[in-house]
């Protein structure tokens, strides 16, 4: 018998074809595109990030405040990074998807066309439609948005397109997954307060690039990336259960608030 072994990812062949096709194709793989409504509140809303529209805006802020970035697998502050950053990752990716986040409150006259100020964006990633799951991640808010009802509303608005049944209007989904770097406690005290369930704490789940902060022991002499640090990620989950049994309440009265 004889065998291969030839995979490699399909290359990013110039930084023009990290604005996708046009029409941009999300390429995502549950039919969100026909429950955007869920994703708007009064003050919030979410729409997904098409770079030949949004990454010049994005990165711009991003370029101002990095720091908001310190605690991701990875810090795409240029054009240059943030670009195949966002064809790779998501939209060739049908698991995950990348939502621009805007606040209502706070229009930006620079550009009447979007519905808000661009606040930051957040995705949905690890989707399986199989086991009828996904994660919230890459929860970036800007300083300007951040301790301000921005963060709620985007979440919430999440939650509620993925907990609620197809009857109204939602996905139907089981699980929503939460992980974070075990060192921000502050991102798992936040979903905790949305009603998120602590799960534990999943040991070496990520290796991040060199420099960056890890937790735990520094990998052992030998590791094929013995230079790059490891992270372990405090996991939460909402569950329909939870979302049915008052989760669905209590996060409507945070947004209410």
């Amino acid at each position: 018998m004889s065998i291969v072994n030839s995979f490699a990812p399909a290359p990013v062949e110039d930084l023009s074809a990290c604005y996708g096709p046009e029409p941009y194709d999300i390429n995502f793989s549950l039919p969100i595109q026909n429950h955007l409504e869920l994703l708007e509140s009064d003050r919030v809303k979410l729409i997904p990030l098409i770079p030949r529209l949004h990454a010049n805006l994005v990165v711009e802020q991003l370029t101002k405040a990095p720091e908001v970035l310190r605690w991701l697998p990875s810090r795409p502050t240029t054009l240059e990074d943030f670009l195949p950053f966002v064809e790779r990752k998501f939209r060739r990716n049908p698991a995950n998807i990348l939502f621009l986040v805007l606040d209502k409150g706070r229009p930006d006259p620079a550009h009447p066309d979007l519905a808000g100020g661009i606040a930051g964006f957040i995705s949905l990633i690890d989707t399986d439609p199989a086991r009828m799951k996904t994660e919230i991640g890459w929860v970036v808010i800007l300083p300007a948005f951040q301790r301000t009802y921005v963060t709620t509303h985007a979440n919430g608005l999440l939650l509620r397109v993925c907990l609620e049944l197809p009857d109204n209007g939602g996905l139907g989904l089981r699980r929503v997954q939460w992980c974070t770097h075990e060192l921000n406690a502050k991102s798992a005290a936040a979903a905790q307060r949305l009603g998120f369930k602590m799960e534990g704490t999943l040991r070496w789940t990520t290796v991040l690039p060199e420099g960056m902060e890890g937790s735990g022991a520094q990998p052992r002499q030998g590791d094929p990336m013995e230079k790059n640090p490891g992270r372990g990620s405090v996991t939460l989950s909402m569950c329909w259960d939870t979302w049915e049994d008052g989760g669905r309440d209590h996060v409507h009265k945070l947004m209410e608030r």
